[in-house]
């Protein structure tokens, strides 16, 4: 059986997008708020990836956040605060996201297995009353998903084995890499995660243990069983 479930933050439980347009409209009221959101989201993977290919030692996400909010800034001429940077802690949960979360820790332990520090995720877990029993992802392993040291990290952490974990995530590759590492999965689709546009993950794409509708239909299902 499962005993705990581990959960992708950006974008499965908090709207980044929004949110962080909200404050960059409050810091750089002349800039497209949105189109900077996406573009600061756009250097998120590319950054990560110098760590995960060993060009570049760990270092926490927020660091290369505010490097990469300047690199956005710089590119369209604009002066960005570092404070900006904090827009990364105060994201809004899904609306089915706290209630989905309290249902399920009344019988499973449940963490973040975020590539966000354990610093900004507690920061956001308070802002956001996100329950988690504890903070893991990439603080623990010094390295970033989908590399599957994430993912081990945090069952190791637990003290539980793989085929007891289940790592939720709107995203199907972060799926894909967690079963590789031995781990259950659920999917909970965010057709709006990227906005009216988004084309990717707007459906299961494997056999994944739980497919459901949000989290309050997740906690149902992982509770019956």
């Amino acid at each position: 059986m499962v005993q705990a479930l581990i959960f992708d933050v950006f974008g499965t439980c908090v709207d980044w997008r929004s949110s962080v347009a909200r404050e960059v409209a409050a810091d750089l009221p002349r800039v497209d708020a949105l189109a900077f959101a996406d573009a600061w989201r756009g250097e998120y993977q590319p950054a990560m990836e110098r760590i995960r290919a060993a060009d570049r030692g760990y270092v926490p996400l927020d660091v290369l956040h505010l490097e990469n909010l300047h690199r956005v800034a710089d590119r369209i001429g604009v002066i960005a605060p570092d404070s900006l940077n904090a827009a990364w802690e105060k994201l809004d949960p899904w609306p089915d996201v706290v209630e989905g979360l309290k249902h399920l820790k009344q019988s499973r332990i449940i963490a973040p297995c975020s590539n966000g520090s354990i610093a900004l995720m507690t920061r956001l877990a308070k802002y956001g009353r996100l329950p988690w029993d504890c903070i893991l992802g990439a603080d623990i392993a010094r390295d970033y998903k989908p590399k599957p040291e994430v993912y081990l990290a945090a069952c190791s952490a637990l003290d539980l084995p793989p085929g007891q974990v289940m790592m939720v995530a709107a995203h199907n590759d972060d799926l894909m890499a967690a079963r590789d590492a031995g781990l259950r999965t659920g999917f909970v689709a965010r057709p709006t995660e990227y906005g009216p546009e988004q084309q990717a993950d707007l459906q299961p794409e494997a056999d994944w243990d739980i497919v459901a509708s949000d989290f309050v239909a997740l906690a149902a299902e992982v509770n019956g069983r």
